[in-house]
């Protein structure tokens, strides 16, 4: 997962009150930006918090150290003063009176080469649309800036994939033995950019079982058995296609959850994408595994939220209709509708903390606890920010200029985007 953004890389994230005692700034070290203005994000799973007047200090490590709520914005400057924060000090960003700060959005689930590929046969069946349109049109582009353009500062790509059969000649893997092999050399590469793993790490990438052979899933799976690090993703029954195909290769198996855990690739570090035909039986599997799903809307999500599986969105990029995480949230409410109405709150939780603990960041990023990396996005709803966000009234409360914008808003209204605290998208 990398910043900029934090990225999955396969085979190549009335009174002042305060939710930290002002004492802690002393503890931590000193902050590199200070925020004022409003901001929305989750305090719990079920409790979006929306504060019309908050303080928000980020030190240069680019972690939040502290978040004051006031009861107007006089109290905020009286706050900054109090602390003795000067612009000698740090960079004070007062933002303006059509804006808020929101987390960055997550994207669990994309295929950064099939970006160029975008609406290109819809109407084909999914492996012939594999063999028609993905396997020949898969170059790798640069897709990041196009990310942080829409305000997703975290990640998970398939860069390419493991695939030992089945696809073209010219596009799978020589061998069981070569794929593994580069499998670690890219390991060892990645760890090279950033040995931490703070701004990306790779993630072991079986496309999805029909690709494999048996050796080579039972190989990445000895992976990431010596690897607690890395985390694992792949498809899982995303097509009724594709699930037969899967049967008729591994008659052994009845069901694709049994087949990826015999091999070591079903856990807490899954990142199992689609997940659209789904038995009770695999839907236990997944949560008593703890794994997460890569929603790329399609079956109801609530079949995933009301057992209590890790749940995040996806936009799949060749097979999807948007590279947009808010059109992606948007696409999770309206089958939802049909059974059960998801609220607003819910499917931007999907799309922030949902995302973060799906990927294994949910200890670091998705909302502003202190502690966590600052990755944030400034949204403007006026004026030139506006776009083609329905129009914001004199007395529209914050709540629902935050409902325009989530229901109504795009890539324009991403004013500023930050990945642990660096500016990757706005005013230098």
């Amino acid at each position: 997962m990398t910043s900029a953004p934090h990225q999955n890389l396969s085979n190549s994230r009335g009174s002042v009150s305060h939710i930290q005692d002002t004492s802690t700034l002393d503890h931590m070290a000193r902050p590199g930006k200070v925020f004022l203005g409003p901001i929305i994000h989750f305090l719990s799973p079920s409790e979006l918090e929306i504060i019309p007047f908050a303080l928000l200090a980020v030190n240069h490590e680019g972690q939040v150290t502290s978040v004051h709520k006031s009861a107007n914005a006089q109290q905020l400057e009286d706050t900054l003063a109090a602390l003795n924060i000067s612009p000698d000090l740090v960079t004070i960003h007062r933002l303006g009176p059509s804006q808020f700060l929101i987390p960055g959005f997550v994207g669990t689930h994309n295929h950064a080469p099939q970006l160029v590929q975008h609406g290109l046969g819809p109407q084909m069946h999914f492996l012939d649309w594999l063999d028609a349109i993905t396997f020949p049109n898969d170059p790798v582009r640069r897709c990041v800036d196009g990310f942080l353009r829409q305000g997703i500062t975290t990640a998970s790509y398939y860069g390419s994939c493991n695939m030992s059969r089945n696809p073209l000649n010219y596009y799978r893997d020589a061998s069981v033995e070569e794929s593994l092999r580069v499998t670690e050399d890219c390991i060892v590469h990645i760890r090279s950019i950033g040995p931490a793993g703070r701004l990306v790490r790779h993630i072991l990438t079986p496309r999805y079982a029909i690709s494999c052979h048996p050796e080579l899933l039972q190989g990445l799976g000895d992976i990431a058995c010596a690897n607690p690090d890395l985390p694992v993703q792949t498809h899982f029954n995303e097509a009724e296609q594709e699930m037969k195909v899967t049967r008729e290769l591994f008659p052994q198996f009845s069901n694709e959850a049994d087949l990826y855990e015999h091999y070591g690739l079903l856990g807490k570090r899954s990142i199992m994408a689609h997940c659209c035909h789904m038995t009770e039986y695999e839907l236990g599997r997944l949560k008593a595994l703890d794994c997460g799903v890569a929603y790329c809307p399609a079956a109801p999500v609530r079949n995933f939220m009301r057992r209590g599986i890790k749940v995040g969105l996806g936009t799949d990029s060749g097979g999807g209709f948007s590279s947009s995480i808010l059109d992606a949230l948007r696409l999770a409410m309206i089958p939802s509708h049909a059974r059960e109405v998801m609220s607003i709150d819910e499917a931007f939780h999907l799309a922030t903390v949902g995302g973060a603990r799906v990927c294994g960041l949910g200890d670091r990023i998705g909302s502003f606890e202190v502690r966590k990396e600052f990755d944030a996005i400034v949204v403007g709803t006026q004026r030139a920010e506006q776009g083609i966000m329905t129009l914001v009234e004199e007395g529209d409360t914050l709540r629902s200029v935050f409902e325009k914008f989530v229901v109504m808003g795009d890539d324009r209204n991403v004013v500023e985007a930050y990945v642990q605290g660096r500016l990757v998208k706005g005013r230098a």
